[in-house]
């Protein structure tokens, strides 16, 4: 199928609307409630629903501030209106807290340190909350918060399958949890977080039915993604961030080492494990890459059968890139377009990935495109 078969698509104002929200940020003027600040992403985000749909918006940083868009939440704190430069545009909604925050294990711990809510009905953890490569300016990613969270008392630093089960079976049973996103930070050992991945996975799975994502870097064996797949694991992310050598070298000086080809030797022999559409990868569109770099490399990865699930980098306050400048939202309609016919030619859709980010899609507008 060429590309001038594939039936254009022509985006609902609300999908434009998502886009500025996501680009611009929106000034919040009231109690931060329920939000994710700083982290292991989405951080500095609030989740709002517009209608049907559930979108993670950066409103806890400071390049929000100067955002046209403004939110005042009622009385209860689970509506507000939003405004652009003092005109009304719309309703949103805001997730309550969700019952099973309000749990501690045996030992203390409370459930929310252990996973969070993602959107309105995803959990999500950070297994180990460190990596080889943070605390060296020279190989960190500029743009990661992982570190916050533990340093601000948030979270704790290894989550042990046990816990995990326990707080992924609590979340389903009281709060009707669909799926589950488990990432890490990577640690020293070759498996690049693999091995953790697997014993966490299978403690859950033992535990309740719930679909989970991994994330993690490639490891250095391939056979890890059948380990994955036997531990429960549903579908996979491995994460490039940024698409061309000169911006993974000067962003992310550390993970750029891990060369684009062995990623790609890795999609293909998690796509004969997992599936098509089953692996996806996180791309910040922003950091540098051009709108035609970013596009070729979707249409790259989806031709081998992985998600380009596609993002606009949010500045996160105190990380090196606090005030790098915000994606512009005509760039981000225009890229989300061209993605939206690459997805379609190579027959992938987010509604069809069974766990993790590009299915539940709060992160980004690419959704309304595909």
């Amino acid at each position: 199928m060429s590309a001038s078969d594939v039936p254009p698509v022509v985006p609902p104002p609300a999908n434009e609307l998502l886009v500025e929200l996501q680009c611009h940020g929106v000034r919040w003027q009231g109690a931060d409630g329920l939000s994710r600040k700083g982290g292991a992403g989405p951080s500095d985000h609030k989740a709002l629903s517009l209608g049907e749909r559930t979108a993670m918006v950066p409103m806890l940083n400071r390049a929000s501030l100067d955002s046209p868009y403004t939110a005042v939440p009622d009385e209860s704190g689970m509506r507000a209106r939003l405004f652009r430069e003092g005109l009304q545009v719309g309703e949103v909604q805001m997730p309550g807290v969700p019952r099973f925050y309000g749990l501690t294990t045996a030992d203390g711990t409370p459930y929310w340190k252990i996973a969070t809510l993602h959107s309105r009905d995803v959990l999500a953890t950070t297994v180990l909350q460190h990596c080889v490569r943070m605390n060296e300016a020279a190989t960190a990613c500029q743009f990661c918060a992982i570190g916050q969270s533990l340093a601000a008392g948030k979270t704790i630093a290894r989550k042990r399958p046990a816990q995990l089960a326990e707080v992924a079976r609590a979340a389903v049973e009281l709060d009707g949890i669909k799926h589950m996103v488990m990432t890490t930070g990577t640690p020293q050992t070759p498996d690049r977080g693999a091995a953790i991945l697997c014993e966490s996975a299978a403690a859950v799975t033992a535990a309740v039915n719930l679909p989970i994502q991994a994330q993690c870097e490639p490891p250095d064996d391939n056979a890890w993604f059948q380990r994955l797949a036997d531990s429960g694991v549903v579908s996979l992310g491995m994460h490039l961030e940024a698409v061309t050598d000169e911006v993974r070298q000067r962003i992310m000086p550390g993970k750029a080492g891990v060369p684009l080809t062995r990623y790609f030797d890795a999609f293909a022999a998690a796509v004969s494990v997992f599936g098509r559409g089953q692996v996806s990868t996180y791309i910040l569109a922003g950091l540098g890459d051009s709108e035609d770099a970013i596009a070729a490399m979707g249409e790259s990865l989806a031709a081998l059968g992985v998600y380009p699930f596609v993002v606009p980098f949010v500045p996160i306050d105190g990380t090196p890139l606090a005030h790098h400048p915000k994606p512009d939202s005509a760039f981000m309609q225009r890229l989300y377009s061209r993605l939206g016919v690459s997805l379609r030619r190579h027959g992938l859709h987010s509604e069809r990935i069974k766990a993790g980010c590009a299915r539940c899609g709060a992160c980004s507008a690419l959704k309304g495109y595909e």
